[in-house]
């Protein structure tokens, strides 16, 4: 772990963001409408953590323990008073200890470090397999659209692409959480192969899983 802790406002939700995804928020409560406007004046992030127990609206949430912390993209405000905010996540953090001195959670976190991830035959073949399965994925998706995927973009360095995959799986809040909290790059890969295969099956023409262009327009190129 990194250590040194830092104060950072939480947003509990029923959602596992990962490092690198983008996330489209409705915010109507007041505290958190507070928590952006705080935000956003001292330019600073914030932090999402699944909820463990508790509702999202109202009440009191308890938050595991590792969570993402987010930069503000943009931040719009609805004719109703509500906003509309875009976060992308960007570096794992573990809550040492809460403070409740605001009307919105405030964790004393530490930055979660990844292991480095050395060059070695079982980092090929992860990455290798891993790159097959999401182009099977992908083709076998929007062939049920005849769409033909042309090219799969994706990242180079594997830990990023672990990230990339995680958000990709169709997989319960607490397998997310699990694979959000590992601080091993391959064993991440290697515990989301099977997830993936199942994703591949999914994708077998049949009733059509719901994908939005927007959430994947930066990894896939159509012909």
């Amino acid at each position: 772990m990194g250590g040194h802790l830092e104060p950072l406002p939480l947003f509990p939700l029923h959602t596992v963001l990962f490092p690198y995804a983008p996330l489209q928020l409705h915010v109507f409560e007041s505290r958190y409408r507070e928590l952006i406007q705080y935000c956003s004046e001292e330019d600073t992030g914030f932090g999402i953590v699944l909820i463990r127990q508790g509702a999202e609206v109202g009440g009191e949430a308890e938050p595991y323990m590792v969570g993402t912390a987010v930069r503000i993209v943009d931040v719009r405000t609805n004719a109703d008073g509500t906003l509309a905010v875009q976060v992308v996540g960007q570096r794992r953090f573990r809550i040492r200890r809460m403070d409740d001195d605001r009307p919105y959670l405030v964790g004393q976190v530490e930055r979660v470090v990844e292991m480095e991830v050395e060059d070695s035959p079982r980092c090929d073949a992860l990455v290798l397999k891993t790159r097959e399965y999401l182009k099977q994925y992908f083709e076998g998706h929007f062939a049920q659209f005849d769409m033909k995927v042309a090219e799969v973009r994706l990242h180079e360095d594997p830990t990023v692409l672990s990230f990339q995959v995680a958000s990709l799986l169709h997989v319960d809040d607490r397998q997310k959480q699990y694979l959000l909290e590992m601080t091993d790059t391959l064993e991440r890969l290697s515990t989301m192969l099977p997830m993936l295969e199942q994703l591949i099956l999914e994708a077998e023409p049949g009733p059509v899983q719901p994908m939005h262009r927007q959430d994947h327009e930066g990894w896939i190129f159509k012909n």
